[in-house]
């Protein structure tokens, strides 16, 4: 892996699972796997939004949807109407959006079905 030659960049990576982790570039190669430092998770569930701490963070590159710097100047402003809430509280929101959203999609795939089409199951595994 190459050494970032002692300067600072702060990255936001967007995973292909939709987490979005901010951190200090540390490392890359040329596979694009990454080594953040200080890495955190923000977790947004409509305007209130947690961050999450996890230290050291190695990224595998296959798995970097988006990247970009962070300008310091501006890292701290979290622009309105977003605001902080505790990590506890946005898992239990994250619960209950995905929990609607499944809700909404079976019933989507129930009517598609009744007009002879079948439901895309994403990836879910059919037993």
């Amino acid at each position: 892996m190459a050494d970032t030659g002692g300067w600072v960049e702060k990255l936001m990576v967007v995973l292909r699972d939709g987490r979005k982790l901010i951190g200090v570039l540390r490392s890359w190669d040329q596979y694009a796997n990454l080594v953040l430092q200080d890495t955190l998770e923000r977790i947004f569930v409509g305007v209130k939004y947690a961050d999450i701490k996890h230290g050291l963070f190695i990224v595998r590159g296959e798995n970097v949807l988006l990247l970009g710097e962070i300008d310091l100047d501006q890292d701290d402003v979290i622009p309105e109407p977003f605001t902080e809430v505790p990590a506890k509280e946005i898992r239990q929101l994250q619960r209950e959006e995905e929990a609607t959203r499944k809700k909404k999609e079976k019933s989507r795939g129930k009517l598609l079905r009744k007009y002879g089409f079948e439901r895309d199951f994403g990836g879910d595994a059919i037993i």
